[in-house]
């Protein structure tokens, strides 16, 4: 972008610890801003300084001094800590990662909703971070400059139930190439070593083990599909535990002979072999905001199972399949898959062409139109 472009603090100490699909958008939006020449900043917690410190090597790094590890402390930053410095640091916008932002300050303000299903399925949630969410979903769609967006339907869904003051901006998130790849047969051989698999073909789910990702489904769907098979596949379940028991029920009741593996969090590095060696990826997701694991999934060159529920199709199109949400209509979805290689080979083929129109530096770029448009927008309503 031209001269005058403004300045760009991006808060990044809401990122946890474990990468998972916030953590992710962050440290490849960052990387990408950096790569792009970008005038950003980055302050985080300072378990992250290194980390930034290397995806942005030629933008300004700083850690934050007070604690912010409980969500409460990092809040009172937020409010307190976080305008002062963007106005010592002198920035132009404040980039809040993840739906809370500071009330106060004298920076332009952008504020990124992942999703809007702390509304439309709340009981997908715990009943405190619905409340939570909900009203910081609010808060920003009133108070912030501008705000963002990973598809049209969360868009579409944000101004039903919230009435957003501003239509936010819609920016796709993209795929890291160099994480989420077809696999090398080495690193297949490392992830199946990762998760005690040496042979065996089996179906992978990756993501938090919770109410949204409907994985109580994908068990007994799952159970229903291969029981009466010879040799059935094994299903592998990579991800942190949720906030419920369902995933715990479901599981008590599939026979002992089926293997469902808890593989619980995979590195980074064993991502691509886990995806791309499987016979297929299950994502049979209530409701996502966009759906990064689908995307990863298809950039490893799996084929991939998904529903059509929220912002799905928007990542999938038709290079995937889709199935209902309930455990017959997994079944029946699984089955079909597993008895046609083909079309496996097929829609895997497809998913690896359309992960490459996905891309992190795509996404940057928007980024930057967005933080342009908030800094005018916060210079006309002063």
């Amino acid at each position: 972008m031209g001269r005058g472009e403004p300045s760009v603090l991006i808060d990044a100490t809401a990122v946890p610890a474990d990468r998972g699909g916030v953590g992710r958008y962050v440290d490849s939006l960052v990387a990408a801003l950096d790569e792009g020449g970008a005038p950003i900043t980055v302050v985080c917690q300072p378990r992250d300084f290194r980390l930034f410190d290397r995806l942005a090597p030629h933008s300004r790094v700083v850690p934050a001094v007070q604690s912010t590890a409980t969500r409460t402390a990092r809040l009172i930053w937020e409010q307190t800590t976080l305008p002062s410095l963007a106005r010592r640091l002198g920035v132009d916008v404040v980039h809040s990662p993840h739906y809370t932002m500071p009330l106060a300050g004298p920076s332009a303000s952008v504020v990124t909703l992942h999703d809007a299903t702390f509304f439309t399925d709340a009981v997908l949630h715990s009943s405190v971070k619905a409340r939570f969410f909900r009203g910081w979903t609010r808060t920003a769609l009133q108070r912030a400059t501008l705000c963002v967006v990973p598809s049209k339907a969360t868009a579409s869904e944000l101004a039903r139930v919230a009435r957003p003051r501003r239509q936010p901006e819609i920016i796709e998130h993209g795929v890291d190439v160099e994480r989420f790849h077809p696999p090398t047969p080495d690193e297949v051989r490392a992830a199946r070593a990762a998760i005690g698999l040496e042979r065996m073909p089996y179906v992978a789910f990756l993501g938090a083990l919770e109410p949204r990702k409907n994985v109580p489904a994908l068990i007994r769907g799952f159970v229903k599909a291969v029981e009466n098979r010879p040799d059935p596949p094994a299903l592998v379940l990579a991800g942190q535990p949720g906030w419920d028991t369902q995933v715990e029920n479901a599981l008590a009741a599939a026979p002992l002979r089926l293997r469902v593996i808890r593989a619980g969090y995979l590195p980074f590095d064993s991502l691509a072999g886990f995806l791309g060696g499987a016979e297929l990826v299950a994502y049979p997701s209530l409701g996502e905001g966009f759906g990064l694991p689908v995307l990863e999934a298809m950039a490893c060159g799996a084929c991939v199972l998904t529903t059509r529920r929220l912002s799905l199709p928007e990542v999938g199109g038709d290079a995937v399949a889709y199935c209902g949400v309930g455990p017959g209509d997994v079944a029946v979805a699984l089955g079909e898959l597993l008895d046609d290689p083909a079309r496996r080979a097929s829609l895997a083929s497809a998913a690896q062409r359309r992960a490459k129109e996905f891309s992190w530096a795509t996404s940057a770029d928007k980024h930057r139109e967005a933080y342009a448009k908030a800094w005018h927008l916060h210079q006309r309503e002063q």
